[in-house]
């Protein structure tokens, strides 16, 4: 049996959110909002803990885990230094979307870090997630709260439909700010580079370091030093394509692939990242096989749509889904990063 509670971020009571932080305690497995996604946590110390969320979410042992501070003293506990370029990017973003991977101390669990000698920290800026993590006495690890390989859960409805029955304790903080998971920055190299873009963009990174960030790609069968690293990620049930080229280039690979894929009989889903439907899609808003959905030119507004509207597709019950490709800069790089792992990929 899970036990539900209903958290608001404005109104953080320690009583509603003790049972949560007691199954912490006790080596259980919680289910958290934070300002990104939810996350699926268990005591960052207690290795079975850490074990179970691998086992409920059927994630990959070799894919590690964030651990979730609520404090700074707990990021010495994690990690053997804090460099200088750390403390620069910690005054400057955390509370925040940014997680720093640093060299671990030994007695970090190899379950939350997939073996690697490195761990992923991050402070979540989210008052129900820092309460959590404050009453449970000990650092949270966890992933985004989803089955592996699937959309990450933006809305207390989602998580409770996914793992109602899986986990000990539900915190329900409704829908997610941001929507997308943190930029993970390694910092354990020559250079910092980004390992998985976020919120906090490459530019913005630069702009506190003062210096060159690389963002990195990862090769073919390397273990994953972050998550969301493996090919095929945040994936809806449908096939998924991303449509590349210029403005009339993408258009037209639109209308051409759909209305073939409608000849055959299938059920196709449009992600436009734009605001309204250009004149060349505007016949298919009135074909019953064609679900179309307008995610934002806004890239904030677009990063925290994305997730739920690959959701929605599941709802709809399409065949394919096509998404409208952006330049990769800014915000648009991780936005595209997801976009580009849920269709595992396949570009057209």
């Amino acid at each position: 049996m899970t036990l539900v509670i209903k958290a608001r971020e404005d109104a953080v009571d320690d009583s509603t959110l003790k049972p949560a932080a007691r199954a912490i305690r006790v080596g259980g497995v919680v289910i958290f909002p934070t300002e990104t996604v939810y996350g699926i946590g268990a005591d960052a110390f207690n290795p079975r803990a850490v074990r179970k969320i691998f086992e409920i979410k059927k994630r990959p042992a070799d894919n590690p885990l964030i651990v979730h501070i609520a404090k700074l003293e707990d990021l010495e506990k994690l990690v053997k230094t804090i460099p200088h370029e750390a403390r620069k990017l910690i005054d400057a973003f955390w509370p925040g979307p940014l997680t720093l991977i640093l060299p671990k101390k030994d007695h970090v669990p190899k379950e939350a870090t997939a073996g690697l000698p490195t761990v992923a920290v991050r402070m979540p800026a989210h008052r129900v997630a820092l309460k959590l993590i404050e009453l449970s006495e000990t650092p949270i690890a966890a992933p985004s709260a989803n089955p592996a390989g699937k959309p990450s859960g933006t809305d207390g409805r989602h998580v409770i439909e996914d793992f109602y029955g899986k986990v000990d304790v539900i915190i329900d903080g409704g829908r997610t700010s941001l929507g997308l998971e943190s930029t993970v920055l390694d910092l354990t190299g020559e250079k910092p580079r980004i390992v998985r873009p976020g919120f906090i963009t490459r530019e913005d990174i630069e702009s506190v370091l003062s210096k060159e960030v690389e963002i990195y790609v990862p090769k073919k069968n390397e273990k994953p030093v972050s998550p969301g690293m493996k090919y095929r990620h945040y994936a809806p049930d449908a096939e998924m394509m991303v449509v590349t080229g210029d403005e009339r280039e993408k258009l037209k690979k639109m209308k051409n692939a759909v209305e073939k894929m409608l000849w055959e009989g299938k059920k196709i889903g449009l992600i436009l990242f734009r605001d309204d439907i250009p004149a060349e899609l505007a016949h298919l808003e009135r074909v019953e096989n064609c679900v179309i959905k307008i995610c934002s030119s806004d890239e904030r507004l677009a990063a925290s749509k994305l997730f739920s509207t690959l959701r929605e597709f599941d709802e709809d019950g399409v065949d394919t889904i096509l998404a409208e490709g952006k330049e990769e800069r800014g915000l648009w790089l991780a936005i595209m990063n997801r976009v580009k792992k849920a269709a595992g990929g396949k570009l057209l």
